[in-house]
């Protein structure tokens, strides 16, 4: 052996040393590996909670919309829009920790905008009744619809929020800006005025207390 070659060790196999910069390489390597592996299986989580969340209120969703708009096409095509968006902010809105009542709100948005761009073909609609055929919504639904129609906005949309979202006076409150006095009061003459349009006697309840706020 020459005294140069003293003192040093060749890679196994290869006759040569290993690079510095190589062992830096297949490091950064496996850490990439790593950090694309768990992104995978992040997104892979976050795909399947929003799965999980869009199964488990779709169909209640579509069917508070279109109790609101009177049109089943527009309360889908408003809903499935709503849910898109909803999971192109989907981290955010699971941090925020209200993703339902995000999703609520847009499709009403959306709906609404629908309606103003239709009016003409939903004041037919209402006036010929409701598809025959509605999936998943039965007769007593599609008669509902019929006679929200035909009451004020105000009075439609917290029977919506109210009855068919199950949201409480004061969450129905927050998000149409008014009082929770106000939402009673609008509940009580909505459901006086649908029990006449239903053909049913008025419900045997007090008035509420008079509010300021309408």
């Amino acid at each position: 052996m020459r005294d140069d070659d003293a003192g040093h060790s060749a890679a196994p196999g290869t006759g040569q040393e290993p690079a510095a910069g190589d062992a830096r390489d297949a490091g950064n390597n496996a850490g990439a590996t790593e950090d694309a592996v768990a992104a995978a299986a992040s997104a892979a989580t976050a795909r399947a909670e929003f799965d999980a969340f869009y199964a488990a209120t779709a169909r209640r969703m579509v069917a508070a919309v279109y109790a609101l708009t009177g049109n089943l096409a527009d309360a889908e095509d408003a809903v499935q829009e709503a849910y898109a968006r909803a999971w192109a902010k989907w981290t955010r809105l699971q941090a925020d920790g209200d993703p339902g009542g995000w999703v609520r709100v847009v499709a009403q948005r959306l709906a609404v905008s629908s309606w103003r761009k239709a009016r003409n073909r939903l004041r037919a609609h209402v006036r010929h009744g409701s598809p025959s055929a509605v999936p998943e919504l039965g007769p007593d639904h599609v008669a509902l619809v019929a006679a929200l129609q035909k009451l004020p906005k105000d009075q439609r949309r917290v029977v919506v929020l109210f009855h068919l979202y199950d949201l409480p006076a004061e969450a129905v409150a927050r998000e149409l800006g008014c009082s929770a006095g106000a939402v009673r009061t609008r509940l009580f003459r909505a459901r006086q005025a649908l029990a006449e349009h239903l053909g049913e006697e008025s419900a045997a309840e007090p008035a509420p207390a008079p509010s300021s706020t309408r």
